[in-house]
């Protein structure tokens, strides 16, 4: 498998880049798109379309390759990986049940190989303001699967506006829904792994009442008394620096929710309801949860990442033939340039054409082993033809 990573501030300029890739003879048959909704998709589609390369996309928020990081662009991973070792499924949810509809996808996975590993990107946002909940993806895909499988992925980004987010196909677009890029993998090795960083801090506490993703006790006590007691301030006076507060905060004190025998979730508070002293969370929080506080990042953060790829790089004794990289937007705002240079670490580390962009939500294998969802973490994936 070879593959090239190429970038562009428009449709004319990826034009450009890709005709410029081709002329060794290179001949991609397949396309990681990660575009900013102010970009064209239809008109990438098409371009892609008539050179017959398949695409698997979203948009996202903050595009890079391994010389590049920009937003509100276009970046792409070119592969000419022979087609007979991989499938692409979309999967419009629409008003369907999100675990059967995953279900339903990894099924399809199987009838297409008996080996089958995934990288998915999903929705994340609406429009109308509703929300794909990644851990009921990954839950009704293990029950479809009833086998360990290897999961890597993202969830689209909307340029951190909130508006609403896509994944897409050459032909197929969809705001509420997932694409997966099924591999044979029999034929192609993932390696990689999702990290977060952040260390959890004082004793476990317990939520004692929630709905979706709004907190209202924890311990029986108002979560926001609770919340703020933890980060040893109090909330500003005004609405629009209340606002700020959990925008600048949130990303960098997330708490970390206990899962017997699996890694714990990183969720991020993004908003609270005064009257009711309530803190809403990014993704539901069931009642009975458990969870820990987080310290604030540090600098050894992207040292902890990129030394746990070197570990299991010199583990598996192999290399790669591409790398991609789902980092969370938040660790972009929580980490500022360290996001960038910890991406430009594991790319050191691989030396494989690299593409990803800073999500809404990711998948990967956590340290526990166990494939997952996670929030605020680094999840990447090195690929490499047997």
């Amino acid at each position: 498998m070879k593959a090239k990573s190429i970038k562009g501030k428009s449709p004319s300029e990826i034009e450009a880049a890709l005709a410029e890739s081709l002329l060794d003879g290179f001949k991609p048959t397949l396309a990681f798109v990660f575009i900013s909704i102010k970009q064209n998709r239809d008109e990438i589609c098409k371009l892609l379309s008539a050179h017959d390369i398949d695409t698997f996309g979203a948009t996202s928020s903050v595009e890079f390759t391994e010389d590049y990081q920009e937003g509100g662009s276009i970046v792409m991973l070119l592969l000419d990986l022979n087609r007979s070792f991989y499938k692409i499924l979309f999967k419009d949810i629409g008003d369907k049940d999100i675990s059967e509809s995953a279900a339903q996808l990894a099924q399809a996975a199987l009838h297409t190989f008996k080996n089958p590993s995934f990288i998915l990107l999903t929705t994340s946002v609406t429009g109308d303001g509703r929300m794909l909940d990644g851990d009921t993806i990954i839950r009704g895909m293990e029950s479809a699967l009833d086998r360990e499988f290897n999961l890597f992925g993202g969830m689209a980004g909307d340029d951190m506006t909130f508006t609403g987010t896509y994944v897409f196909t050459n032909k197929e677009n969809t705001g509420y829904g997932m694409v997966a890029l099924v591999l044979d993998a029999d034929r192609i090795d993932l390696h990689g792994i999702a990290i977060s960083g952040w260390k959890p801090i004082g004793v476990t506490k317990k939520v004692t009442k929630s709905e979706g993703n709004t907190i209202y006790t924890i311990d029986d006590q108002p979560a926001l008394d609770v919340y703020m007691r933890y980060l040893g301030t109090s909330l500003p006076s005004s609405k629009s620096d209340q606002l700020a507060f959990f925008e600048n905060l949130g990303n960098q004190y997330p708490m970390q929710i206990e899962r017997q025998g699996r890694s714990s979730l990183m969720c991020n508070p993004i908003g609270f309801k005064e009257e009711a002293k309530a803190v809403i969370f990014e993704t539901n929080v069931e009642q009975g949860t458990t969870f820990r506080f987080s310290t604030p990042p540090d600098f050894d953060i992207k040292e902890t990442i990129v030394k746990n790829a070197t570990d299991l790089k010199n583990q598996l004794q192999t290399d790669a033939d591409a790398l991609l990289i789902f980092s969370c937007a938040g660790r972009l705002a929580a980490l500022g340039p360290m996001a960038q240079q910890e991406n430009e670490g594991l790319y050191e580390v691989w030396n494989a054409p690299m593409a990803g962009f800073y999500s809404y939500g990711e998948f990967g294998r956590g340290v526990s082993g166990k494939h997952e969802f996670h929030s605020t973490t680094n999840s990447w994936v090195a690929l490499k033809e047997k």
